[in-house]
């Protein structure tokens, strides 16, 4: 029993089930190489992109927590987290890190055999998964260095089975990077104060609540458009246009329930609504591809 206590612990460690963020755009961009490009499905290729997301998310999540974990212990909002509640040490937080970091990138070798270009890249993407949880210590500008991370997710799955880059899937990339950036900004409203008086480094925080709203609106305008124009490029049927709707529906309900004067359904913003637009969005995009 408490084999599995610490098993969930470390769950809740890495926020796993905040994986349908990004996930379902590695899905995406295996799909769209395999079938829109015409490559080869494999299914020890499939199983080593999701092994990578794993890793490499796990890495981030469990480096920001041990990184955080003085500014989580003075926050009322973070106190309880596993690291400062004293649920899991700080070295093994960072342990954790390390070992999935060690994973990802020994997993990365095994894709693209004659180039190994995942593998070299692997690097890079390491680099900018770890990096975001300092950036909130000299930029509000962290909310676009997390975006770009999750923004690898649809690329990085596209270049394991290609291994080359095509301008489509960068469409995929950007509106992630843009979606990621804009809902962080929400969730970031949570803690305007308390960033401001600790010295950290936000939009909100910058800006104040209103601005950093009218902020996170434009970066979400980006990322339907790039979702558009990603359906106009890649000559998408109807199916595909379905989910996109749904996807920028789902963009502007949560600009409605979260209102500078109002930030009590910031959670359902920041959680349900952007778990249900990657997931629903991803299912009608493979759909569209597979019919």
């Amino acid at each position: 029993m408490s084999g599995f206590k610490k098993f969930t612990d470390y769950l809740s460690l890495i926020k796993f089930s905040h994986t349908v963020f990004a996930l379902p755009f590695a899905f995406i961009g295996f799909t769209l190489a395999v079938v829109y490009f015409h490559n080869v499905f494999r299914w020890p290729l499939l199983i080593e992109m999701l092994l990578c997301m794993v890793f490499a998310r796990s890495a981030a999540m469990s480096f920001n927590r041990y990184l955080d974990r003085h500014f989580d212990a003075l926050n009322p909002r973070t106190a309880k987290r596993e690291v400062p509640a004293g649920i899991i040490k700080p070295q093994h937080a960072l342990l954790f890190t390390i070992v999935n970091s060690t994973l990802f990138v020994a997993t990365t070798w095994f894709i693209n055999p004659d180039t190994h270009i995942c593998f070299y890249l692997s690097f890079v993407a390491l680099f900018v998964i770890l990096f975001y949880s300092y950036t909130k210590r000299f930029t509000a500008l962290c909310h676009i260095v997390l975006g770009v991370g999750l923004s690898l997710s649809p690329i990085g799955a596209f270049l394991a089975v290609t291994g080359h880059f095509a301008l489509l899937p960068l469409f995929f990339s950007f509106s992630v990077l843009t979606w990621v950036a804009g809902f962080d900004i929400i969730y970031a409203l949570q803690d305007e104060v308390f960033d401001r008086d600790n010295k950290l480094h936000s939009i909100p925080a910058a800006l104040g609540v209103k601005n950093a709203l009218l902020v996170s609106t434009i970066l979400h305008i980006l990322s339907a458009s790039f979702v558009i124009g990603a359906g106009i490029i890649g000559h998408f049927n109807w199916i595909y246009w379905i989910g996109a709707t749904f996807y920028v529906s789902m963009l502007i309900y949560q600009h409605l329930l979260v209102k500078p004067a109002d930030l009590s359904k910031v959670n359902m913003a920041f959680a349900n609504t952007n778990g249900f637009a990657s997931v629903v969005f991803a299912v009608f995009t493979i759909a569209s591809l597979l019919v």
